[in-house]
């Protein structure tokens, strides 16, 4: 069952949304060669604690850190540790923040110094690909038109749509109703709604679509190792339009 939000819940949602922008943005300006993932999470740890909030992923599911930092071919839930940011990484950093038991989660995929053509294009392809889901996250519409556009984006640039992590509701707790796969045929599933709200992720591969998880139980990688890319905000769908909740300063 899709629950909606108040007005009053969207707005918590968008204070603790715009937590997570400002941390994205935060990290985004640490990250630099030589720097450790696990300095960036003590650096989020940091960050969510002077804002009065709480990190939503620390201790969800027992997983050990406040952010998910994931390089080059680790998709997604990379568990941030001794790992050095080196000149060329595709770093994705996946960041929750809960104020007053509300959720808002959001994912930026950031080049560190010089990137390869190929991981430029794909970092360019996954923006646009959450961008072209959200433009569809407008009342009327059906769930699975977010997905259909986001495959379009996807497979229109050459690369391949991760089919085993979806995007999700979101709201009293991290993970709610509805499942937001990132492909699919359009016009099927439930209608969109005003309160609804979503945390829309494109996860997108250089090479082929299957991922295996490592042994530490969480860090997702692509099978074939290539390159990977993740972005991700969570989006109210309200009468007068998407409203942006993880919106960061400079974001279209």
């Amino acid at each position: 069952m899709i629950e909606l939000k108040t007005e009053r819940e969207i707005a918590l949602m968008r204070r603790a949304g715009q937590v997570v922008a400002g941390l994205l943005e935060h990290l985004c300006g640490l990250a630099r060669p030589g720097v450790t993932t696990k300095a960036l999470d003590e650096a989020a740890r940091l960050y969510i604690r002077s804002q009065e909030a709480l990190p939503a992923f620390l201790g969800y599911r027992g997983y050990p850190a406040a952010i998910c930092v994931s390089v080059n071919e680790e998709v997604v839930h990379g568990i941030p540790g001794e790992r050095r940011i080196k000149d060329g990484d595709l770093v994705s950093i996946d960041a929750g923040a809960v104020v007053e038991g509300y959720y808002a989660d959001a994912a930026t995929t950031i080049g560190v110094g010089t990137l390869t053509p190929l991981a430029q294009r794909l970092q360019d392809a996954t923006r646009q690909a959450l961008a072209d889901g959200i433009g569809q996250a407008v009342v009327g519409r059906r769930l699975s038109d977010i997905s259909h556009a986001v495959q379009q984006r996807v497979e229109r640039e050459g690369f391949g749509v991760v089919r085993d992590f979806v995007g999700h509701g979101i709201g009293r707790a991290m993970h709610e109703e509805p499942a937001i796969p990132n492909f699919g045929p359009p016009n099927a599933g439930p209608r969109l709604r005003p309160g609804m709200v979503l945390a829309i992720e494109p996860m997108v591969t250089a090479g082929r679509h299957e991922v295996e998880v490592l042994a530490d139980g969480w860090t997702a990688v692509t099978k074939d190792r290539s390159l990977a890319a993740h972005f991700e905000h969570t989006v109210a769908i309200m009468e007068t339009g998407t409203d942006i909740l993880t919106r960061r300063r400079g974001d279209a």
